[in-house]
């Protein structure tokens, strides 16, 4: 799955918009690496956000299509 679909699946980041930003303006890192939206995400992967001046690090547990809101927090892992 696409990265910038993935963070909106999992209602990381609310709209895929946003979240193709955010990849293309170098705030969001896979494996320690600089991401495009494109990037393909498997299972994990270590996702790596700057909110400002928080960094929030992600691993990916699970990859779905669809998901429901109450199950979106489980596709992932917060690490710090």
């Amino acid at each position: 799955m696409r990265l910038d679909k993935y963070l909106k699946v999992s209602r990381i980041i609310k709209r895929r918009p946003v979240a193709n930003e955010a990849c293309d303006s170098g705030r969001v890192c896979v494996n320690g690496k600089q991401a495009k939206a494109s990037l393909e995400v498997k299972t994990g992967d270590i996702i790596e956000i700057k909110f400002g001046d928080k960094i929030t690090k992600l691993e990916v547990l699970t990859i779905k299509e669809t998901v429901r809101k109450d199950d979106a927090a489980g596709m992932y892992q917060v690490i710090e």
